[in-house]
């Protein structure tokens, strides 16, 4: 049984709850080892089409846990290099997850914790959250999450807060980029499971293929991206997802797997 997370499937919807709101949140190798494993589970499960990641408690994740990095301190190049490529691959398997992703963030997002989010589809934010890059504050940098951080927000509107450390609320990391909603208070819950009911409503493998668009043409040229696309869509519309979404589409009902 997992000790530092908690997962809890209902309505087509998985809940992973980081579960450490004692020290708010914060993550070490116990969580990312049991992260990387429920993610692995939820890959395969057929009744979970939608994956929700938020922080039991006062805060979604505070960062790294003060422990952890004590024990760190204390580690060889070697030894820091396997935690370090741990974290990595946790947030490429978060990113290129095949299903879709809504990070659900209350309270604050610190660090890595900016990173879990950064990584996800979709980010939900309380109007109260408070987000931050503070490593450079410890004289460390956010080096694996940068890349999820980056693509979200950009070079140019990443550079001020990797290289302050600066906190900064919710309104400010929807202009960023970083957040894609934000809730008012009290309607968190509401807001991210209307979210979630839209994904639902859309063809499950249309959406695995979509988050692998979205990952691959940006990385294209145009003779790549205009032959990948066109493949893409002649492939889905000969499917089965394919033609009954389009059959529902003329009958005027529901698709199948939308009931």
């Amino acid at each position: 049984m997992p000790e530092t997370i908690s997962v809890d499937i209902a309505g087509r919807i998985a809940r992973v709850w980081l579960d450490r709101p004692s020290v708010h949140n914060a993550f070490n190798a116990a969580m990312i080892r049991e992260l990387r494993a429920a993610l692995a589970g939820l890959g395969d499960e057929a009744g979970a089409r939608v994956v929700i990641l938020s922080g039991r408690g006062k805060s979604f994740c505070a960062g790294a846990d003060l422990n952890w990095m004590r024990e760190i301190v204390r580690y060889s190049y070697e030894q820091n290099l396997e935690e370090s490529t741990a974290l990595a691959d946790f947030l490429h398997e978060l990113y290129a997850f095949p299903k879709p992703t809504i990070a659900r963030v209350a309270g604050a997002a610190i660090g890595g914790g900016v990173g879990f989010l950064a990584a996800c589809d979709i980010v939900v934010a309380d109007e109260a959250a408070q987000f931050g890059l503070s490593e450079v504050k410890i004289g460390l940098v956010p080096a694996c999450i940068a890349p999820y951080v980056i693509r979200r927000t950009g070079e140019g509107r990443a550079r001020r807060f990797f290289l302050t450390g600066e906190r900064f609320d919710a309104a400010r990391a929807a202009t960023l980029g970083l957040v894609d909603a934000v809730a008012p208070a009290g309607r968190l819950d509401e807001e991210t499971d209307a979210i979630a009911s839209h994904l639902l409503s859309s063809g499950p493998d249309a959406l695995a293929v979509c988050k692998d668009l979205l990952r691959r043409v940006p990385g294209l040229d145009f003779a790549e991206a205009r032959r990948l696309t066109a493949e893409t869509i002649a492939r889905l519309r000969i499917g089965a997802e394919g033609q009954e979404g389009m059959a529902a589409f003329l009958e005027k009902r529901p698709p199948k797997w939308a009931d």
